[in-house]
């Protein structure tokens, strides 16, 4: 364009130059296929993450209900219920049998948080603490021991149902390492503090019958 032509004509020109439009055009899509990008490398670790703690959880549950109990005050036998029959039900009559044949326990369901001080749960937490998420303590470990009627038999080990429970309470969270916050920011959004870097991570619990919670001999 000669320098001399008329400022109308100059204008005229430079604004139907198309100069650089596929440059600008680029660097839209490559930061929305980034955004894609990094999004699909998150869900997967998300759903990685999430996968992996349940089964720690099924491996948690399994060592509790063949260990001793993590927490204080759970029985050791079943006691002779209010149902006492005539003659007397014998020791060894299964709890299932009749209602009241094993005295359910004061407190039906005893739960408490993990603690390194007990043996249960410290080997429960040796074994699964490095599935968890980073942010994890063994204090989010809840345990439940619940009477279970039909279970077990007078005179035996007490043998309730056992759940673990990974608590999150909001405590725990995925980071996401995705630039969506950045990217709004530099776009004069202004997310909210933590949104679109990081979701709490689900409670999650699994059950399973006790067995004879190490009472029995090992056979």
């Amino acid at each position: 364009m000669s320098p001399r032509a008329p400022i109308p004509t100059r204008l005229a020109r430079f604004a139907r130059d198309e100069g650089g439009a596929t440059l600008v055009e680029f660097a839209i899509v490559f930061v929305l296929f980034l955004v894609f990008f990094f999004g699909l490398i998150d869900f997967g670790r998300m759903a990685y993450n999430f996968v992996v703690a349940d089964k720690a959880m099924q491996v948690a549950a399994r060592i509790a209900a063949v260990r001793p109990p993590a927490c204080a005050g759970v029985p050791e036998n079943n006691r002779r219920g209010t149902l006492i029959g005539t003659p007397p039900y014998r020791f060894g009559t299964s709890c299932g049998a009749a209602r009241g044949i094993c005295l359910e326990p004061a407190q039906a369901t005893v739960t408490c948080q993990g603690n390194a001080t007990n043996a249960t749960a410290a080997e429960i937490w040796a074994a699964i603490g490095g599935a968890l998420p980073g942010d994890a303590r063994i204090d989010h470990l809840r345990f439940s021991y619940t009477f279970n009627p039909d279970m077990g038999f007078l005179g035996g080990p007490y043998t309730p149902d056992v759940t673990v429970e990974l608590a999150s309470d909001d405590q725990l969270r995925f980071a996401f390492i995705h630039p969506l916050a950045g990217l709004l920011s530099m776009g004069g959004a202004n997310p909210a503090t933590g949104a679109f870097t990081s979701i709490p991570f689900p409670s999650m619990s699994v059950s399973l019958p006790g067995e004879d919670l190490a009472h029995g001999d090992g056979s």
